[in-house]
């Protein structure tokens, strides 16, 4: 076998194995025998962060066309294979990563993990089912200019990240998907699918043993192309990251819709920071489900709202904090002035103690649900593997976030939570919004 090197961590009450082959594949086994059902989930660090802007959306496209075929097999042999078993298969694609997830019974793992080693190595991307998916995301694209909601979130994230490939959507711009072909695709292929950017995360009624068998038995001769004098592998090519410029600027999108959107954003910390757990219990508190801030009073209390929330993703680079709402045109104004009010408090004040343990409850509480079956243990895993975290960061997470005091979460929010982005979308009405002091 073909191990450079293994370690074992207890996480959860399981035995994870963190196995490195000799071509650079990482592994995660997880043996969890509760149920007959064994989830993988094969990670490539691609995605829309190593795009450029003219070919934005690729990674989307190569995932919708990546299981439609390979050397060996047609689409229709594929769903097949994975439909006779009774086995779940798909493709997806985020910001930071590309993503391979699979589920079977025990019994059929194998065959099924085999069928998704030919389609990670071999994909043929027929040019019928390229050309099929390439209309699909335009019409994505297209419907999302439509989606008040979309428009207003879009803007915001161009103008907080400028030239930064966190500006564009995951699918791409009309303009970039029009001009994606077959041979596009194999070449961002032929660049990042390769062994040593790839992790691989098994959890089920599986033992690291066999995971690691079988993984090694079907990727380990798997090798990275080679530089010219043939003795070492190319270099993986380094994302082109633009700087974020700090400069906080107000948009707005005159749209015909019977509601306003309402965004303010903030430029957050990544995820490789002391600052992200802080951010993480701050967005639950503010924004995160029925009893949250926003929603009990700017719902609740004062009937401002359709819905309003907050969101704060998890990003290798500069990340964003964003409160929201959508709110009739006429209310417009006085929500921006108490969503921008509601952030300020948090600096203004520190949380009161049953305020930051319930933060701290509801984001444990989540954490732990979102850890239940073996597709979430996998996902979870490799994840935070494919982030350069280490599995080891489950426990760090928890540990942090039940430690946070109210007086770190308000250092925090005077950080980052100054001058915000302001985003709108909706009727003329909403124009008149700019010229009013944000505060007031």
């Amino acid at each position: 076998m073909s191990v450079n090197s293994t370690v074992a961590y207890l996480l959860q009450n399981l035995n994870v194995h963190r196995i490195v082959l000799d071509n650079g594949l990482v592994i995660l086994a997880t043996e969890n025998p509760a149920a007959d059902i064994v989830s993988a989930r094969l990670f490539t660090r691609a995605g829309s962060r190593y795009e450029s802007a003219e070919q934005a959306g690729i990674s989307h496209l190569l995932s919708a066309v990546l299981t439609k075929g390979t050397h060996h097999l047609s689409a229709q042999d594929i769903a097949e294979r994975v439909e006779s078993v009774g086995a779940s298969l798909g493709a997806d694609a985020v910001a930071d990563y590309c993503l391979l997830s699979l589920k079977t019974v025990s019994a059929d793992f194998a065959e099924i993990l085999a069928l998704a080693a030919d389609l990670l190595r071999s994909p043929s991307f027929p040019e019928s089912e390229v050309e099929l998916e390439r209309r699909i995301a335009l019409q994505g694209i297209r419907s999302m200019q439509e989606q008040p909601f979309s428009v207003a979130n879009r803007q915001l994230r161009q103008a907080m990240y400028g030239n930064h490939p966190y500006a564009l959507p995951v699918l791409g711009t009309e303009a970039s998907v029009s001009q994606l072909n077959r041979d596009d695709l194999q070449r961002y292929h032929q660049t990042y699918f390769r062994p040593d950017n790839l992790i691989i995360s098994i959890a089920g009624r599986i033992s690291a043993e066999e995971s690691i068998a079988l993984v090694d038995h079907l990727f380990g001769d798997w090798q990275a192309p080679k530089q010219p004098d043939g003795d070492r592998p190319l270099p993986l090519p380094m994302p082109k990251l633009s700087p974020i410029a700090t400069v906080p600027q107000q948009m707005v999108t005159i749209q015909d819709t019977q509601q306003a959107i309402v965004m303010l954003g903030y430029l957050a910390a990544p995820v490789h920071t002391e600052d992200y757990v802080a951010l993480k219990l701050l967005n639950t508190y503010l924004g995160n489900g029925l009893s949250s801030r926003l929603f009990v009073e700017l719902r609740e209390k004062r009937g401002l709202a359709y819905e309003v929330s907050a969101f704060y993703p998890t990003r290798l680079d500069v990340s964003q904090f964003v409160v929201y709402m959508g709110t009739a045109p006429t209310n417009a104004a006085i929500a921006l002035t108490g969503l921008q009010q509601e952030v300020d408090r948090l600096c203004h004040s520190p949380l009161a103690l049953e305020e930051l343990q319930a933060a701290q409850n509801k984001l444990l509480g989540q954490y732990a649900l979102g850890k239940q079956t073996n597709a979430q243990i996998a996902q979870t895993y490799g994840w935070y593997e494919t982030l350069g975290l280490g599995v080891e960061f489950d426990q760090q997470f928890q540990k942090a976030a039940a430690a946070a005091t109210a007086e770190r979460l308000q250092q925090v929010a005077c950080q980052y939570f100054t001058k915000p982005y302001i985003s709108l979308v909706g009727p003329a009405s909403v124009n008149e919004i700019l010229a009013m002091p944000a505060s007031s």
